[in-house]
């Protein structure tokens, strides 16, 4: 998989509403009702990132999420950090 350049990733995030490019990798956070909404979609997410077999560092506190996605193999961000943000989309809209 190879590395995206910062043109083409600023570019690809104008589809991804509220995800940034910063040190190497897209990010984003999510803030939910509560703490078992926020572990429901966690759930969700994981599923999909196994399927995937790509993985985000995350971390959650109560009701908020933040998620960071880069392709650690690359050395940054690739198409295959966008495929998984993407998902998470889908995801995130369907609750």
């Amino acid at each position: 998989m190879e590395k995206l350049n910062p043109e083409q990733i600023e570019e690809k995030l104008k589809a991804l509403e509220g995800w940034e490019f910063n040190n190497d990798a897209i990010e984003t956070s999510f803030e939910f009702k509560n703490f078992k909404e926020a572990f429901t979609v966690m759930t969700r997410i994981a599923f999909e990132c196994e399927a995937q077999n790509h993985h985000p560092d995350w971390t959650n506190v109560y009701n908020s999420l933040q998620i960071r996605l880069s392709t650690h193999d690359a050395g940054g961000v690739t198409d295959k950090d966008f495929a998984l943000a993407s998902s998470i989309e889908t995801i995130i809209e369907s609750e």
